[in-house]
């Protein structure tokens, strides 16, 4: 249970991610390999 607690931690812990091409800090996308925002891939909310 200790290593599943320490994991969470790491993940809880890491640093806001920005966006390689604006700059813009990215929220849900912390964890992920992407590193460009919605906007500048060209996605739009519905």
């Amino acid at each position: 249970m200790k290593m599943l607690h320490n994991v969470l931690e790491f993940f809880k812990n890491l640093p806001a991610k920005n966006c390689s091409e604006c700059g813009q800090q990215m929220d849900e996308q912390h964890e992920c390999y992407g590193n460009k925002c919605d906007k500048c891939m060209g996605i739009s909310e519905l």
